[in-house]
């Protein structure tokens, strides 16, 4: 189920909100004054598999960029 981030056109508030159904986004109301004037905004989402993660803050990587088979070519780095 997802979360969406909303901003209030009438007082600026920026908040989350759980929805059950695509038919509750027509009932979301400011958190702070209440207002109906809520806009959607555009945000990313992340996508797990269950799997290992690497370490994107590392300067060596021990993965290859696919289009070799090695971590040490310029395309890799």
């Amino acid at each position: 189920m997802p979360v969406y981030d909303y901003k209030c056109r009438q007082c600026g508030a920026v908040f989350e909100k759980f929805l059950r159904s695509l038919a509750a986004a027509d009932s979301v109301t400011c958190e702070k004054c209440g207002s109906a004037k809520v806009k959607k905004l555009v945000t990313c989402c992340a996508i797990s598999s269950g799997g290992k993660t690497e370490n994107s803050g590392s300067s060596k990587s021990s993965h290859s960029c696919g289009s070799c088979s090695s971590s040490h070519c310029s395309t890799c780095h």
